[in-house]
């Protein structure tokens, strides 16, 4: 374990935002809406519609509760208005992690790529950026970098965990 505290290895506020729950949880859930996709035969644009709806609306439902929570049992007197905000701060890695895969989705829905190859590319991506949130976390945690890439492994696998389901589900 680092002797450093891990405020001091966080390098970037940007930092912050991906290496959250709601980040792991946002990129498990386009990797879900990617493999649900299949089954249907959609296009890379319906796979993008589904995608960004239905990670829009859990984030707001995320966000909503988030608020609430804060808002009525905060021991500091929270107004809602700063419960809104705290609540969104925290659950940007939600939207974030949607970001890359739509780019890729996009460009199968603009035929710069196939379908098929925009869609693979989506789910493969995520078990990627499952893989750097992984290892970020688990260097803040430790300066071991055998610890570091088991934690990326252990994360990624979430991600593996689609493209199963998916290669299943096809």
């Amino acid at each position: 374990m680092s002797s450093r505290p891990v405020s001091s290895r966080v390098g970037q506020t940007s930092d912050i935002a991906l290496i959250t729950e709601e980040s792991i949880y946002g990129t498990v859930l386009v990797g879900g809406m990617i493999v649900a996709s299949g089954p249907l035969k959609a296009t890379s644009w319906e796979t993008f519609l589904s995608v960004v709806g239905t990670v829009i609306v859990f984030w707001a439902a995320h966000m909503y509760a988030g608020a609430i929570a804060r808002s009525g049992r905060s021991a500091d007197g929270m107004g809602l208005g700063a419960a809104i905000r705290r609540s969104f701060r925290s659950s940007l890695g939600f939207l974030t992690s949607a970001l890359l895969p739509c780019v890729i989705l996009l460009l199968g829905a603009t035929r710069v790529v196939p379908d098929t190859l925009a869609i693979w590319t989506a789910l493969w991506l995520g078990v990627v950026i499952l893989g750097v949130i992984g290892f970020r976390i688990f260097a803040l945690r430790s300066e071991s970098w055998l610890v570091r890439v088991l934690g990326s492994l252990g994360t990624a696998a979430f991600g593996l965990a689609m493209i199963v389901l998916k290669a299943v589900i096809h």
